[in-house]
């Protein structure tokens, strides 16, 4: 493994105080692209260290898959001693991420406005949570699968007869991991422009609300509120799952002409000629009557070699895949997605830069496995840290 500092954010430093998904997921963003991610754990540890199984080492999945390129440091925040520590973290840093309550850093003396912007003025410090501190909802708890309902998520996810349906990825963890990256990196542009840091308060409910579309913009527009389509589209058509002799393949018609080439290649002009369907405002009012066509052509041919064949001719389709066939496809392969170090394995690095690449160089950490070489380059004597230690204010085992 090779810990040589690469990447387009080379030299960042990032005190990442969050846990389970959504800070997680950005600050390994972080680290894939060059940035130090120094990971604070509570006493008891990150608790997605025990969300399986599957486990490695007593660490679960859930861990894994977003903790690559980060040290662990485990601290007790709760007195004095700790919070010291972490003050003397914070000397140099430039971004200090956290998902604790609201209120918690201010009650521990940690404040932003208080104390943070006070002693680190250059310092971008990044909050996230469910619902912020203020507001009907303010300092309320937030998991992925809450918001997902409270923001509309389930009401436009599922089909007529199953009901409201969770979407199968934590989309507004993630989303609002990736929202967050963005958000510190306008940050530290910003920063480089007027010369200090500043406050970033992001809450899980504001970005899964913000990835409603179009079903916010529908509704501004008619009024109507959107419900169940099942896999079809709101407002495109054809684009639907389909069987077809030998698996299921997705079939999306975006357009006139992409309709037109589609009917062409399926060897059924006539679809295209059919006065039910010649525009998308058409194919929506009739969209069971191109269903029950498209399904009577599909049923009976290799979809495999179909979607080959149309994708050749510049048409969106695909086979439905399951996780173990697409991490195993050639095009994952190509594009570097299946990535491994020593026992890791994983989801590769999307963003591709041409001259300054993401790496994967650390496996995701033990709990507290980094604590002494972390406090020693941090200044703190053998002598302090075995005090440290011995006090049970860095700790290097979970405390159950």
């Amino acid at each position: 493994m090779s810990d040589a500092p690469t990447g387009a954010l080379s030299g960042l430093k990032v005190i990442d105080l969050t846990r389970v998904l959504g800070g997680p997921y950005c600050t390994q963003l972080l680290g894939d692209h060059g940035a130090e991610i120094v990971k604070i754990e509570p006493p008891q540890g990150d608790e997605v260290r025990d969300w399986g199984p599957p486990f490695h080492d007593e660490d679960a999945s859930y861990f894994i898959g977003v903790n690559r390129n980060k040290r662990s440091l485990a601290l007790d925040l709760s007195g004095d001693a700790g919070k010291q520590v972490l003050l003397r973290m914070l000397e140099g840093a430039d971004v200090l991420i956290e998902n604790y309550k609201p209120g918690s850093m201010e009650k521990w003396g940690l404040g932003y406005e208080e104390v943070i912007s006070k002693k680190f003025p250059k310092l971008v410090h990044c909050r996230i949570s469910g619902f912020g501190a203020t507001g009907p909802y303010g300092g309320f708890p937030g998991y992925d699968g809450i918001i997902q309902a409270m923001v509309g998520h389930f009401s436009i996810n599922g089909h007529p007869d199953s009901g409201p349906v969770r979407i199968g990825i934590p989309m507004v963890d993630i989303g609002t991991g990736l929202m967050t990256a963005n958000a510190i990196l306008m940050a530290l542009v910003e920063r480089g422009k007027s010369g200090i840091g500043q406050y970033i308060d992001m809450t899980l409910y504001d970005c899964g609300l913000s990835l409603m579309h179009p079903h916010v913009a529908n509704y501004s527009l008619s009024g109507k509120t959107p419900g169940l389509t099942g896999n079809q589209h709101p407002n495109i058509s054809p684009y639907d799952l389909y069987q077809t002799k030998t698996c299921k393949m997705f079939l999306a018609g975006g357009n006139d002409r992409a309709w037109k080439r589609l009917c062409t290649e399926l060897g059924k002009p006539e679809l295209y000629d059919d006065p039910r369907f010649t525009t998308n405002v058409l194919r929506l009012e009739n969209r069971d009557d191109l269903r029950s066509e498209l399904a009577s052509v599909l049923e009976n041919v290799d979809g495999y070699e179909l979607c080959d064949r149309l994708l050749a001719a510049g048409l969106p389709v695909g086979p439905v895949r399951d996780t173990a066939e697409v991490m195993a496809h050639p095009h994952t392969a190509h594009r570097q997605m299946n990535a491994e170090l020593d026992w890791y394995k994983g989801w590769g690095i999307p963003i591709k830069f041409s001259r300054t690449p993401g790496s994967i160089r650390r496996t995701p950490p033990k709990f507290g496995a980094h604590s002494r070489e972390l406090l020693a380059e941090h200044g703190f004597s053998e002598d302090e840290i075995a005090g440290l230690i011995d006090g049970g204010t860095v700790l290097e085992k979970r405390r159950r």
